[in-house]
């Protein structure tokens, strides 16, 4: 603890000694201990958080929100009912009614105002350039009219999934019926019109009349859709689990947060007091939630979530964003949350006593350990959104008691960008985890790790230019990953650029057309060594329009290539385009398997995980599909895996030089293949892409290997050294110890998922 005496110096003076006290070389490090504050002061500080939250949430313009649409409607329908009481009901004043109404959710009441403003101004039922948008706003609300009710009301394992067909075909047809005359008309006077052409395709498929009932001149063909390759179905079974969570944007993680070998999920949604819901896997199929009895009640919002046993105690702790995006004003500035497990089945709120309380913008963090001291420290990546209002990234080092302090201006990397994605590799094999920033509006930065002289050891220097990384210009999810196994960590950053956040639908239509695009595309940066990278993203079959949010890779086959799904779309309700996921074909290319493995959702995609949910050896897939409007609450996924003839193994890390949960230790696997061959595959511990978190123990594929030769670590200590941990048997699942020679095989509970009825557990 700081002396009060300490306390009373002056706060430059102060971090400094801190920063030397901690950073003392061979000082021994107490591990496993949280020295800084009690159960009460806990508490007290969570009260204040709320407070806080509060207070801000009370300075809002709800007037002048564009996605708090509930709040914004109360307003507007008062001006309405002023305005009809003294005739002075302006047309401008109706038409954003109509369209608070509709991003509230409430569709129906949306097409009246749309249709009453048609039949009492006869002159705006000729469609043209003045008139066009008020056509599209109506033929939008009878498509979400049916998604409501067919889709989202009466939801079934195929709703939402492109190419639409079986039980997701609708069966109240007013909505699509209704959407594609208006489609067809607005396509007789703008037959270029390519969202409208789009749209008009889907509400037919959505009728089971596609391809056969389209006109000729507004087909979109079929064969486009078609795959690449064929693979499984993955079928979501979130319902009959009970997962099909029904909210909003939000995070998802998968992880063992009881340390009973099963993966559990927490999820969160970004509304102003969207609950963040903890479900328990009980190992016999059921999630139960656990949400109210383990102290997360009250713990709202949240656009992202990561964990990390950040104070090594043994147990896994997560830290909340919910300041995302910097134009809503006054909710930009809502604080993030760590909550720590407290090991006893419950959590509690430490923002406030651990030092990481602040109100900035942002939706990304990483944990890493900066400098290999075995502590976990936290880069947040804020955002700045003008030159008036500055939010520097922060950087927070771990100070060993349950504390932490930001020495981002230290060590260089105090940001002021619009940073949208962040994550850490080790780019050059030295142990020293590196630094890449993905920023919305400017290059991107790539940071090195490389000692100095200071107290710190280490500081950050920009390689942006010499490795190549800094496209996309408008970029937003990223991660570093081993796609090719060489043993050199890769880059991949999708993109979002404005003209994607207007015309989605447009610009995806263009990709599976082939047609000219006004949209910048993501990038495959392959790593070549000596801190070079190359832009691969033709070679692999990555040159498409990819509008990503949430995202994230594991392995689909368990062949030993990771894989990815993009949870793609806007907020925009026309962003009706499919989530893809794509395939790695032995770190050649990627191939194109959305439709063929059943993953082309239709609803908005973010936070998205890939976990062994129910311990057979293959990965699962959830994703939340919620949007950003109040009325945009739609069921997450959960994808199952139907199996794969291909081997797999499943690792446990525990640091015990270096952090507890092992984040950025490198797995090395020698298996043997049928032919003889030999051949390595590489696994970062971590929690995967910028947007969702995958769990932290390692499930590696090994494809149709005869035998595993070798298990090697490279442990994150700040020694470059792969330590080999011999052999073990294909399925296991086996822990590993930083200091001990041998392995442990633990078992684990194995079991099936049930079909076809609702198994949640009350």
């Amino acid at each position: 603890m700081i002396s009060p005496y300490l306390m009373k110096l002056s706060p430059i003076f102060l971090i400094v000694f801190v920063l030397l006290f901690s950073c003392q070389p061979n000082q021994k490090k107490s591990k496993g201990v949280d020295l800084s504050q009690n159960d009460q002061s806990y508490a007290l500080g969570k009260l204040q958080l709320m407070d806080s939250i509060k207070s801000i949430i009370a300075k809002v313009n709800f007037r002048n929100h564009p996605y708090e649409s509930e709040e914004k409607l109360k307003l507007i329908e008062q001006e309405v009912t002023s305005a009809r009481t003294t005739n002075k009901l302006s047309a401008r004043l109706y038409v954003e009614y109509g369209k608070a109404l509709l991003e509230a959710g409430r569709s129906r009441d949306a097409i009246d105002v749309f249709e009453e403003i048609l039949s009492r101004m006869p002159e705006n039922k000729v469609i043209n350039n003045i008139t066009k948008n008020l056509h599209e706003a109506l033929a939008i609300s009878y498509m979400r009219l049916g998604e409501q009710i067919n889709c989202r009301d009466n939801h079934s394992t195929e709703s939402c999934l492109f190419p639409i067909k079986g039980k997701g075909i609708h069966q109240d047809v007013e909505g699509s019926q209704n959407a594609i005359i208006i489609y067809k008309n607005i396509l007789k006077v703008f037959p270029d019109d390519l969202q409208s052409k789009w749209l008009l395709n889907l509400a037919y498929m959505t009728l089971g009349q596609y391809p056969k009932m389209v006109p000729k001149k507004l087909l979109i063909s079929p064969a486009i859709f078609e795959n690449d390759d064929e693979i499984p179905e993955f079928e979501n079974i979130s319902m009959y689990i009970g997962l099909d969570v029904n909210d909003l944007a939000g995070g998802v993680i998968t992880d063992d947060f009881n340390n009973d070998g099963l993966i559990d999920i927490l999820v969160s949604s970004w509304g102003m007091f969207g609950q963040i819901k903890y479900f328990e896997n009980n190992g016999n199929g059921a999630f139960e939630d656990r949400t109210n009895t383990v102290g997360l009640e009250d713990l709202t919002g949240g656009l992202q979530m990561i964990q990390a046993d950040y104070n090594n105690d043994g147990h896994l702790d997560l830290y909340v964003l919910r300041g995302a995006w910097r134009g809503l004003s006054t909710l930009g500035l809502l604080p993030n949350s760590l909550i720590k497990n407290n090991g006893d089945g419950t959590f509690s709120d430490v923002t406030i006593a651990s030092g990481l309380y602040g109100i900035h913008p942002s939706q990304t963090a990483t944990w890493f350990d900066a400098n290999a001291d075995g502590w976990l420290d936290l880069f947040v990546g804020n955002e700045t959104h003008t030159t008036q209002e500055l939010h520097p990234s922060e950087l927070f080092l771990n100070l060993r008691d349950g504390t932490f302090t930001n020495i981002a201006p230290l060590v260089g990397v105090d940001l002021k960008a619009y940073i949208k994605g962040t994550t850490v590799g080790d780019i050059n094999n030295d142990d020293r985890p590196d630094l890449y920033v993905s920023i919305i509006n400017g290059p991107n930065k790539l940071f090195l790790n490389q000692p100095d002289t200071t107290r710190l050891g280490f500081s950050f220097k920009e390689i942006t230019q010499s490795a190549n990384v800094a496209e996309p210009i408008e970029s937003f999810p990223t991660w570093f990953f081993d796609y090719n196994n060489d043993g050199l960590e890769d880059l991949f950053v999708s993109c979002y650029d404005t003209y994607l956040l207007r015309q989605p639908a447009t610009e995806v239509a263009a990709d599976y057309l082939g047609m000219p695009s006004n949209s910048d595309i993501p990038r495959l940066y392959q790593n070549l060594g000596n801190n070079q990278f190359k832009d691969v993203t033709k070679a692999v079959n990555l040159d498409h329009i990819l509008p990503t949010m949430g995202c994230n890779y594991g392995d689909l086959d368990n062949d030993g290539f990771l894989d990815f799904y993009l949870g793609t779309g806007a907020p925009d309700y026309r962003a009706i385009v499919p989530n893809r996921m794509f395939r790695n074909q032995a770190g050649k290319r990627f191939q194109d398997v959305t439709h063929a493995g059943n993953f082309g959702h239709l609803q908005k995609g973010h936070g998205v995980s890939f976990a062994d949910l129910d311990n057979d050896g293959d990965q699962d897939i959830y994703a939340v599909m919620g949007g950003a409007f109040s009325g945009d609450a739609f069921q997450n996924a959960l994808f199952e895996n139907p199996g794969t003839p291909n081997k797999s193994i499943t690792l446990r890390l525990r640091g015990t030089i270096s952090n507890r949960s092992a984040i950025g230790a490198r797995i090395k696997l020698t298996v043997e293949n049928q032919d003889g061959s030999v051949r390595d595959i590489y696994n970062t511990v971590s929690s995967g892409g910028s947007f969702g978190a995958n769990s932290l123990q390692a499930e590696i594929g090994l494809g149709d290997a005869k035998s595993i030769k070798g298990i090697a670590v490279d442990w994150p200590n700040g020694t470059p050294e792969y330590i080999d941990y011999g052999t073990a048997n294909f399925g296991s699942v086996i822990r590993i110890e930083e200091g001990k020679v041998k392995i442990e095989k633990v078992e684990s509970i194995k079991f099936s998922f049930p079909k076809g009825h609702n198994t949640m557990s009350h």
